[in-house]
C-alpha cells in the first residue's frame, strides 16, 4: 500500500486545515487507517484512528474534540479535518495503514506515507 498525505500548510492559531491521504495499491477497505504527526525534537504521536468502514474512530488526547478523522473507500482517501488550531500543533503529519484495530502506536503500523508539514502561527 502506498500513501500519500497532502493538505498541509501555514495557518493562524484558530484557523482550520483539512488533511487528505490518498492511498493506492492493495485494498484499502481492509486497513484500518492512522495520522500521526512529529514535532522537531519529540516522538511520532498518535493523532487519530478510524476502522475499516469508519465505524469506530479515535483520537489522541492533544487533540480530542479539535478534529475529526473520516474515511471514503470509494475514493481510497482518508481525511483529517482539524479545527480550532494551536501553535503546539505544528508538526509534520503522517498517514499510515494497517491490518488491526487497536494499534496506536507509530511502531506497529505497516505502511507509512511520506508526511505533509502543518505550522501554526501565533
Amino acid at each position: 500500500v502506498q500513501l500519500q498525505a497532502y493538505g498541509g500548510g501555514l495557518v493562524q492559531a484558530g484557523g482550520f486545515l483539512r488533511l487528505s491521504c490518498a492511498a493506492s495499491g492493495g485494498t484499502f477497505s481492509r486497513n484500518v487507517m492512522e495520522w500521526f504527526r512529529q514535532a522537531p525534537g519529540k516522538e511520532r504521536e498518535f493523532v487519530a484512528g478510524i476502522g475499516w468502514r469508519g465505524q469506530s474512530t479515535k483520537y489522541g488526547d492533544s487533540v480530542k474534540g479539535r478534529v475529526t478523522i473520516s474515511r471514503d473507500n470509494a475514493r481510497n482517501t482518508v481525511y483529517l479535518q482539524m479545527n480550532s488550531l494551536k501553535p503546539e500543533d505544528t508538526a509534520v503529519y503522517y498517514c499510515a495503514a494497517n491490518r488491526d484495530w487497536g494499534n496506536y502506536e507509530a511502531r506497529n503500523m505497516d505502511y507509512w506515507g511520506k508526511g505533509t508539514l502543518v505550522t501554526v502561527s501565533s
